[in-house]
């Protein structure tokens, strides 16, 4: 029995899906235009569907499990739990208005007009905050909305801002913030479960490595503790005898936020020949 996994057909979200089942040892044959594949070395089946039908075939136990924008899941998807953030493809769900307008506050929005693919994400958020808007439920491109007397406002996607930028909006309030999630049918059955926590567990040591870099450093022995206190580690440092008297090898992993913070700090406590690596895998 293979499990079913969801994918977003193309664009940005697709190849990095791609990419981290790659990186966790999964072959798949797929050909252009293929909406089904079979995975070579895992008993995976991939569907290639449109991103915002995904959560009804999750629903439904069309597919097992589905690597998804968290956003997609909050607007549609009700009952869908989520096993996994992935770190990648991510993006905040914000309204915007004309550069020109003059805002304060989410209150500014009450009986405006709002244009938006995320009715049930923005009508939640209004609804906490006590406004009441009359919404226009657009199918892409909204950013066009205030410009042709639509809407006086919009919801949309923002990542960088700058389609934002190009249509005369500024982004001002973030509603939610969203990643790719691995996100799991409710009707998934035993079997299939067992599946995906051997490919969560792949997954797992893909993020970790993702997130972590191996450090090798030289170190003088008179400076040694002090150079120990500084360095992280899956459990502590490796210290080896180097074949100059006096020196030490150390080996640790950091992650990528700490990075160059403990970097400086070794360097000023008289670490020399710090060598930094890539970790393909991390496995705990």
């Amino acid at each position: 029995m293979n499990i079913r996994i969801a994918i977003q057909k193309s664009g940005r979200l697709n190849e990095d899906s791609l990419k981290i089942l790659k990186e966790a040892g999964i072959s798949i044959d797929n050909g252009k235009d293929q909406l089904k594949a079979t995975a070579r070395n895992f008993p995976m089946e991939v569907f290639y569907l449109r991103n915002g039908d995904i959560p009804q075939y999750l629903r439904d136990g069309v597919v097992d499990i589905a690597i998804i924008g968290e956003n997609v899941l909050i607007e549609k998807g009700e009952g869908i739990s989520i096993a996994e953030k992935l770190g990648f493809s991510k993006c905040k769900v914000s309204l915007a208005v004309p550069k020109s307008v003059t805002y304060t506050s989410v209150q500014d929005f009450h009986g405006k007009r709002i244009a938006t693919s995320y009715p049930n994400t923005v009508k939640q958020y209004l609804d906490k905050h006590g406004v009441s808007a009359d919404l226009h439920i657009i199918n892409g491109s909204v950013e066009i909305a205030p410009n042709i007397g639509l809407a006086d406002g919009i919801c949309d996607i923002v990542s960088s801002g700058s389609t934002l930028f190009k249509n005369g909006l500024k982004e001002v309030e973030v509603m939610l913030k969203s990643e790719a999630v691995l996100a799991v049918s409710p009707k998934i059955n035993d079997i299939r479960s067992g599946l995906l926590k051997k490919l969560q567990f792949r997954l797992q040591s893909v993020l970790r490595a993702r997130e972590s870099k191996y450090v090798l450093l030289n170190a003088p022995n008179a400076k040694l503790e002090a150079i120990l206190k500084l360095l992280p580690g899956m459990r502590s440092p490796t210290v080896l005898p180097l074949a100059e008297e006096g020196w030490s090898s150390v080996h640790t992993v950091i992650h990528k936020d700490k990075f160059w913070e403990v970097i400086d700090e070794l360097k000023a406590s008289g670490a020399e020949g710090i060598l930094v690596c890539p970790i393909e895998k991390m496995v705990l």
